[in-house]
């Protein structure tokens, strides 16, 4: 009886498998070449990031005073208020205020829009310059140039009006002038964002 040759199963690859796995090999490097323009083009600008958060140094702002920077393209109200005006947002009850949320972007949603909760130290206001009604930029108001009822801001565009605490007090805007996240870095430095 003869011996059993034994025959293997698996064939050795040919020039064909090498072409089908090299060609299959750069249609993926293809694929991601395309692809990863359009992925990257979806990360936030270099721009966008320098504005990610900012600085602002608080030094030179008196009593009274307020500034205005630029944040993530849009206006930032930094107000220094007095004593009179901390006292003056502090007697406004919650329940008199068109919008009862204090939209502090350092507090959890739903607080009241108290004066404690609209500011991390009351010296200090830091709020959104856009007019919640269509985004407008209201003025300030100050002592030399009153602007509306209630001290704070006036948005000339439609009448709305915002008190010392940047709440809306009057008008057609339905929200209170937003807080963004924000913190003390020393007394007379703030970081936002």
């Amino acid at each position: 009886m003869g011996e059993a040759l034994a025959t293997s199963t698996t064939a050795e690859p040919t020039r064909r498998d090498f072409i089908y796995i090299a060609t299959g090999a750069m249609a993926a490097v293809g694929a991601a070449a395309v692809a990863w323009p359009l992925i990257d083009q979806m990360n936030p600008s270099t721009g966008v990031l320098a504005l990610a958060s900012i600085e602002v140094g608080l030094e030179t702002v008196q009593p009274g005073q307020a500034i205005t920077v630029v944040y993530r393209g849009h206006p930032l109200f930094v107000r220094r208020r007095t004593p009179a005006e901390i006292a003056q947002a502090a007697a406004v009850p919650v329940s008199e205020l068109i919008d009862p949320d204090a939209r502090n972007a350092n507090l959890p949603d739903g607080s009241p829009a108290t004066a404690a909760n609209r500011a991390v130290k009351p010296e200090w206001l830091v709020v959104s310059g856009v007019c919640t009604h269509l985004g407008c930029t209201p003025t300030i108001s100050t002592p030399v140039a009153p602007q509306g009822d209630f001290g704070g801001w006036l948005c000339h565009c439609h009448g709305s009006q915002y008190d010392v605490a940047g709440r809306v007090r009057k008008g057609p805007a339905p929200q209170n002038l937003d807080i963004p996240v924000y913190s003390f870095l020393s007394p007379t430095r703030i970081k936002v964002g």
